[in-house]
């Protein structure tokens, strides 16, 4: 089955839940997870409610161990502090937990990605007049530096999937082999990067994005025609398996009690 778009016709499933539930997949029963608000907080949430209850869930405002029962809306909702383990300082998160390479997995979304996975959540065009001014980096490149591994998610377009980048605000691999090492970094850097027609993976030799598995319905063609450099991809491209009727029911179940006002 191929498709040219990224629509799913009558999977009966829309790109963007196929690809929180693959991202929720990933994520593995007892690991520490360092994790971003929106897409990230969504899949994370969903992997502690199916296949990883013991995940424990950090936020970049001190909560450890966050349990929310909806969606939050910042890392300061209240629900984190109310539902976790223990809450600390945010220079103890960062000075304790994070630098020291304590942390998993870090989890990230971006604007914009590059062929190495390093991320820009800064700006989008010259950075002295942008046309659109982001969030900004916050913890992320302290995540992307410090976490034992990370995991990315972001739609795959030419508009997010850019090269160069309007402005590096994370490291991925750099500007490939060695950079990680040149700058004394703990981490290992990306693992994986989930989007909603696949999955890419770091080259081991060239650390350079591959996509190894597509969703179901997309074809390799719409994958390089959402991809903004000559997109590498594995001989042969694993087919994500379906969402099941359960993953999709929990999902839903959390998306229907995320708070008004939330776009995420």
């Amino acid at each position: 089955m191929t498709r040219t778009g990224s629509g799913t016709g009558n999977l009966g499933f829309t790109p963007s839940e196929m690809m929180s539930i693959a991202a929720a997949r990933e994520l593995r029963d007892g690991q520490v997870c360092f994790v971003g608000i929106g897409a990230p907080s969504t899949a994370a949430n969903l992997a502690r409610a199916t296949q990883a209850p013991g995940l424990v869930l950090i936020y970049e405002s001190g909560c450890i161990g966050a349990k929310p029962t909806t969606l939050p809306l910042s890392i300061g909702d209240g629900e984190l502090a109310d539902t976790a383990d223990a809450v600390v300082s945010v220079p103890e998160i960062f000075n304790y937990w994070l630098q020291p390479g304590r942390i998993d997995v870090g989890f990230l979304g971006a604007a914009q990605i590059d062929r190495f996975a390093n991320l820009n959540t800064t700006v989008i065009g010259p950075y002295d007049r942008p046309e659109v001014r982001l969030p900004g980096a916050g913890g992320a490149p302290e995540i992307a530096g410090s976490c034992k591994e990370v995991m990315i998610m972001i739609k795959q377009s030419r508009r997010t999937f850019v090269d160069p980048l309007d402005f590096r605000t994370s490291i991925g691999f750099g500007d490939g082999p060695g950079s990680r090492e040149r700058l004394g970094l703990r981490g290992s850097g990306p693992r994986m990067v989930i989007t909603d027609l696949g999955i890419l993976r770091p080259d081991p030799d060239s650390c350079e994005l591959t996509l190894t598995d597509l969703h179901p319905g997309v074809s390799v063609e719409a994958a390089r025609q959402a991809t903004g450099w000559e997109l590498a991809v594995a001989p042969e491209p694993r087919v994500t398996p379906a969402p099941t009727e359960a993953e999709l029911a929990h999902l839903r179940h959390l998306v229907s009690k995320r708070p008004q006002g939330s776009s995420k």
